[in-house]
């Protein structure tokens, strides 16, 4: 705490917290009673994310920044704490043709949402330009890839998926994009969506962007893929059910290869 940005630990000085246990972006997350402090390395994702919040400031459930700092090659990030709990609580869990609704209803409200001003794109233009750069400088790992990505029945490496997402890249609808559509970004209260988190690689892209990603995320979260208990009465048809829509598997692959990437 000594070592924090002054404006920073004048805001948290004395408060009690406790550090995330669920987040897998490899950033630091300390939890307050009603703030959340983020510390990560400096970069371009948590540059965007913070400019992100400001934008989504009253179009959608997102926190509101406290402070932001820079220092030393870190970026620290004070944010109110949202409401509710993650969607991937057990006690939410255990209802997955309600938790399908909720997220359902989530990506509508992400959908909803006018991208006339929005100040990133997260289309395949932008996305593939930057699992190109990610490649090239060697960031890509295939120890924990998705099982079937890499190997007997997969790709060589990532130099062959980003070829193969090169020359299959499907159509896109422009819509407003989270781009990590994950339980653990979501958040409900009293049966609603109360809010979203992590939106550094949200973005204008295609809704399969975060139909794939939820997919993922509802499915390994089902069948205790993260060490949790199999839900009953989960399947894959749920998700897809709750949107009303017929499910083009052929994006959802596409899309889940392309977040191996990143």
């Amino acid at each position: 705490m000594l070592m924090l940005p002054p404006r920073i630990a004048a805001k948290i000085e004395g408060k009690h917290y406790t550090p995330d246990t669920i987040g897998m972006s490899g950033a630091n997350i300390l939890y307050f009673d009603d703030m959340v402090l983020k510390i990560e390395r400096a970069c371009e994702e948590s540059k965007r994310a913070l400019e992100m919040l400001h934008w989504l400031a009253g179009r959608l459930p997102v926190p509101r920044i406290l402070a932001a700092e820079t220092d030393h090659g870190y970026d620290y990030l004070l944010m109110t704490r949202l409401t509710g709990e993650m969607a991937c609580t057990e006690s939410i869990l255990s209802s997955p043709q309600a938790l399908a609704a909720l997220l359902a209803e989530g990506l509508n409200m992400l959908w909803q949402v006018d991208v006339s001003t929005c100040p990133y794109s997260a289309l395949l233009d932008e996305k593939l330009h930057q699992a190109e750069a990610r490649v090239a400088a060697r960031l890509c790992t295939m120890e924990d890839a998705e099982p079937g990505t890499y190997g007997t029945g997969g790709f060589k490496d990532p130099e062959a998926l980003l070829a193969w997402l090169k020359e299959n890249r499907p159509d896109e609808t422009p819509v407003f994009s989270h781009g990590d559509f994950c339980l653990p970004n979501i958040f409900v209260q009293e049966g609603k969506i109360s809010g979203f988190l992590d939106l550094g690689r949200s973005g204008i892209a295609d809704p399969y962007q975060d139909i794939a990603l939820c997919f993922r995320s509802f499915h390994h979260n089902a069948n205790g893929h993260f060490g949790g208990h199999v839900v009953l009465g989960y399947s894959n048809a749920l998700l897809f059910d709750a949107l009303g829509i017929m499910p083009d598997w052929d994006k959802v692959r596409y899309y889940i290869l392309l977040d191996e990437l990143f």
